[in-house]
């Protein structure tokens, strides 16, 4: 063999080496584009990152059922009772995916549970009238509202108008046009969580 020959065999060998590694290098990290965005290499899901905390499950059920989606609410507030405790706030979140989805009775249930748990909360009082004047039962709801605009001191708007159409559809002199009024739910915090018409 000439020592051209074995040259250029080097030189190939070397070539196939140096392309190899590259090969290696570019598979084991990720391209990025231009703009520094880096694309995934794996077709799969990126891990649970288990440095960060976990997303409140309370605040999640809350969030779906400001979505509409009242299964997947009662499920994250399965979770959250299972986690924490089944306290007053979850028995109202439960009741009021439960009237979201009308199961009136459950709802009720649900509702009249968190209050033997805690009476002092404006916002179960205010669900609980909700579904009280869902099946029908007025004169009961006209108090439960009561109590709870009494409990609020009067400073939630929603609360109000629910007192408000609950007075005006007990009163005959009064027509309350059901089509454009609407209940609300209230949840601990900030606003409404759910507007339902009334029927």
């Amino acid at each position: 063999m000439t020592p051209i020959t074995l040259r250029k065999r080097r030189l190939k060998l070397v070539i196939c080496l140096v392309f190899l590694f590259g090969l290696t290098a570019c598979s084991a990290g990720s391209f990025s584009d231009s703009s520094g965005f880096k694309k995934p290499t794996s077709p799969y899901a990126p891990g649970i990152n288990q440095r960060k905390d976990a997303q409140d499950g309370i605040e999640v059920a809350h969030r779906l059922m400001q979505a509409g989606e009242y299964e997947l609410a009662i499920r994250a507030f399965n979770r959250a009772a299972l986690a924490t405790s089944l306290d007053a706030e979850i028995l109202s979140g439960l009741g009021s995916a439960n009237l979201g989805l009308g199961r009136l009775g459950q709802a009720e249930d649900l509702l009249r549970s968190a209050v033997e748990i805690d009476d002092t909360r404006p916002e179960v009082w205010n669900n609980l009238g909700v579904v009280l004047m869902e099946r029908g039962k007025l004169a009961e709801a006209k108090l439960t509202f009561r109590k709870a605009y009494a409990l609020d001191n009067g400073e939630s708007d929603a609360i109000r108008d629910n007192l408000r159409l609950a007075l005006a559809k007990s009163e005959k002199s009064v027509t309350v046009q059901d089509k454009e009024e609407s209940y609300k739910l209230v949840r601990r915090g900030s606003g409404d969580f759910l507007i339902r018409p009334a029927s």
